[in-house]
């Protein structure tokens, strides 16, 4: 019996070190219907404003070499290229105007032509990909020594943002209304007696 004991107490320390068994991973594959694009997002997403292949752009882009700036006006998915740079736009939106904290911003893909040393051959380097905001130009930055890029303004209108012909009992707009005039007196109606003639 107290030969055993010792035995006992060993497998009992044994059985106490084991380690547990260990997690099953977390599985990080996007689900397959999250990861496509159903067809009824990008239809409600559209129903809130301008059709996104119908908003335009405003990009501002400095040279700083030669301190030349210029306006490139873009719908998403068009790229335009100046001098050793390209500058592509992928979506373009701004916030609703009942919306607080009025923003506009476009999602911007820059590329820039250069060699890496004088050695190097020129080849295109996407030196910039995300969004850029007009309000906000410090939240992303497109960070190159000669290419300065922003965000001006996106041209996109939402429901209800242009006001409807002014109908016939609407208001004119700026000036007060008047009040309405009273209703002229109505005339006294005739007796039923007839008046004596006057001597």
């Amino acid at each position: 019996m107290r030969a055993l004991a010792p035995i006992c107490a060993l497998l009992l320390l044994a059985a106490c070190n084991t380690e547990p068994p260990k997690p099953k991973p977390v599985e990080t594959a996007v689900p397959k219907e999250l990861a496509e694009n159903p067809a009824g997002v990008s239809a409600a997403a559209n129903s809130l404003g301008t059709p996104m292949k119908e908003r335009v752009a405003t990009i501002g882009l400095l040279n700083k070499r030669n301190n030349l700036s210029q306006d490139l006006k873009m719908k998403p998915g068009e790229a335009r290229r100046v001098g050793n740079i390209v500058v592509k736009v992928e979506a373009c939106e701004k916030t609703a105007p009942w919306e607080y904290d009025p923003e506009e911003g476009a999602f911007v893909q820059v590329y820039v032509q250069e060699r890496p040393d004088v050695n190097s051959p020129l080849a295109w380097h996407k030196i910039f990909s995300g969004w850029l905001f007009k309000n906000a130009p410090s939240v992303n930055v497109v960070e190159h020594p000669v290419y300065d890029v922003w965000v001006k303004s996106c041209a996109m209108s939402f429901p209800g943002e242009d006001s409807p012909a002014p109908t016939s009992s609407a208001k004119p707009s700026g000036k007060p209304s008047a009040p309405p005039l009273p209703a002229p007196a109505p005339a006294p109606a005739p007796s039923a007696t007839p008046t004596p003639p006057a001597a």
